[in-house]
């Protein structure tokens, strides 16, 4: 299988290597499965039972072929870094121990590891991997540029993710259950509860697309659709404005004239403000 790249720091970039604590030759060392205790930074909250079910009868054939990420704790037990889906197959198994690789973790190295281990594998819903960001954002003062460079996303897709969290309870449970896309989700974010609750039932009745809801959106707010102009802009302009986009990594309306114009720099949150002050200072 080919390797993923462009995928953040992993493992041996956030804890190297060589800090490994005991363990046999090769740093593996087999560990009772009752001393070890859930990551407490874990994201993922659902699991897919047949997944899980697969996979413990595999390690009942086959045995644990990758070990587990594990940091020493108080009391000989042992706080789970990487490995959450064996862990739990290897219990629904019948394992008594499993193999483990033992490294010392903070408390930000354990949110992290667990988060880039499951952003890799595509595991955490949306809701989940924004609630991961705001965890290192707010616990860890971590800016969404440097959350994404761990992950391996666009600071732009870090920010978005993140913008999930100000959607309705019913909106974000809709995302969860895969009833909606994150495109329907923020299509609605401008909208008060009641508003986006009465949007979510149109949008899953009629099977609405992310441009059909971003229409509706609108009306329910009371803006007026936006109208098409023929484009009378010089190709110049239009490459100045991409160019800007792609340097800022935002939205930007650039307006020319005969005698000038103005530039807009859209953001949509106080911390890619900052990021702006900074690029732009």
């Amino acid at each position: 299988m080919a390797k993923r790249s462009g995928l953040g720091k992993g493992l041996d970039a956030l804890i190297p290597a060589g800090k490994t604590t005991g363990g046999e030759a090769g740093g593996v060392t087999q560990v009772p499965i009752d001393l070890i205790q859930r990551n407490p930074r874990q994201p993922r909250e659902k699991f897919d039972m047949t997944e899980l079910e697969n996979l413990a009868a595999s390690i009942r054939e086959h045995g644990v072929i990758q070990p587990l990420i594990v940091a020493p704790g108080r009391g000989g037990v042992y706080t789970l870094i990487a490995g959450e889906r064996r862990l739990q197959a290897s219990r629904k198994a019948g394992l008594k121990t499993v193999p483990v690789v033992i490294r010392n973790a903070s408390d930000q190295q354990l949110l992290e590891l667990a988060l880039i281990e499951n952003v890799q594998r595509a595991d955490l819903n949306p809701i989940e991997e924004a609630d991961a960001y705001q965890n290192l954002a707010k616990e860890f003062r971590m800016s969404h540029e440097t959350i994404a460079s761990r992950v391996g996303k666009s600071r732009v897709a870090v920010t978005n993710t993140l913008r999930l969290l100000d959607a309705s309870a019913a909106v974000k449970q809709a995302l969860v259950d895969g009833r909606i896309t994150e495109g329907h989700a923020r299509a609605m974010l401008s909208l008060s509860a009641k508003a986006q609750e009465h949007l979510l039932n149109q949008i899953i009745n009629l099977d609405l697309s992310v441009r059909s809801t971003e229409v509706l959106a609108r009306k329910l707010s009371g803006q007026r659709p936006a109208v098409k102009k023929k484009s009378g802009r010089s190709p110049n302009v239009s490459d100045v404005e991409r160019k800007l986009q792609s340097s800022l990594g935002t939205k930007v309306a650039l307006k020319h004239g005969k005698r000038g114009g103005t530039v807009t720099i859209y953001y949509y949150s106080d911390e890619e403000l900052d990021s702006l002050l900074e690029k732009l200072t």
